[in-house]
């Protein structure tokens, strides 16, 4: 079965999908606006629209629409660019924006590490308070690992499935 066109979906059941799927970001700790605006880019066929564009869609302001790619942009799960010959911004969502978003969490779990490490050498290893800071320690070095493992085995499945290294 091959996907609909864009203009034979029904405006209300892309409207449901985007609310809902926005609502689980949301109950994952992802804010609201930047949630809606997310999955509103995500069920574009393109994967890119204007600020007009999402405010229409999702019945928003544009300072709303522009808060939300701020947000969206700083977590690099969407990206800005110049619609071709226009002065136009659109922001775009990319088929690798979890794993980009995910990566992109290293730099935040090695700056974590540092300042861990720093607190365990000032309270002492062997105070409660140090020990309770090692074992954190210990867990974010896990999950640098784990995540660094895992998103080996994910470009090499993404490649079988789609084809995309």
């Amino acid at each position: 079965m091959t996907e609909p066109k864009a203009a034979e979906r029904d405006p209300e059941s892309v409207s449901r999908f985007v609310e809902h799927f926005a609502a689980q970001l949301v109950e994952a700790g992802l804010p609201r606006m930047p949630g809606r605006v997310f999955a509103a880019l995500l069920a574009s066929d393109t994967g890119a629209l204007t600020s007009a564009e999402l405010g229409e869609q999702l019945k928003v302001s544009p300072a709303a629409v522009s808060g939300a790619v701020r947000y969206l942009a700083q977590v690099h799960m969407v990206s800005r660019e110049r619609a071709p010959g226009s002065r136009r911004e659109r922001y775009r969502v990319h088929g690798d924006q979890w794993y980009e978003a995910l990566t992109s969490r290293e730099a935040i779990i090695k700056r974590w590490e540092d300042a861990l490490r720093e607190g365990v050498a000032s309270l002492g290893a062997d105070t409660p308070a140090g020990r309770r800071l090692t074992e954190t320690l210990a867990f974010f070095e896990f999950v640098e690992h784990e995540v660094e493992t895992m998103m080996e085995r994910w470009r090499a499945h993404r490649e079988r499935l789609f084809g995309t290294p």
